[in-house]
């Protein structure tokens, strides 16, 4: 008697799932990904010319007063609405460092803002303790 190993017919259709061709393409994204990643890595390293920071710790505390310092495309700070120099800066950080409550800092640097002026401000802001015991914060704008 001859055995018959042939599937019986059935109206269902078949099950399986040939899983061959996913092993394919993950071997492929392995091997693009494998490629690909020391060329984001040698893209990742480019030479920057980055500003000068003298080193201090930052301290945090609550207040209400607050100080607007702004920065414009061209590097020029303003106190509130009034232009001023660094050395005009210093003075003035230096008033509100003296009062018993000192405001908080609200820096506004413009976008396109050299980043020497803003580090400048911040250098600035970082010899003053009691300004620093205040909270500190930097205007931006949600992306679109």
């Amino acid at each position: 008697m001859a055995r018959n190993f042939r599937r019986p017919r059935t109206a269902q259709p078949i099950a399986d799932l040939n899983v061959t061709n996913m092993i394919d393409l993950g071997f492929t994204l392995l091997i693009i990904f494998m490629i690909s990643t020391p060329l984001l890595i040698q893209e990742q390293s480019i030479k920057v010319n980055l500003p000068v920071e003298s080193v201090r710790p930052q301290e945090k505390s609550d207040n209400t007063p607050v100080q607007t310092i702004a920065i414009d495309k061209t590097g020029a700070v303003f106190w509130g609405t009034r232009k001023v120099t660094l050395a005009e800066l210093a003075t003035l950080m230096t008033e509100a460092d003296k009062k018993t409550v000192p405001p908080i800092i609200s820096i506004k640097p413009d976008g396109d803002a050299k980043v020497q002026a803003f580090v400048s401000v911040m250098d600035e802001y970082k010899k003053h303790p009691n300004l620093m015991k205040q909270k500190f914060s930097i205007a931006t704008q949600p992306t679109k």
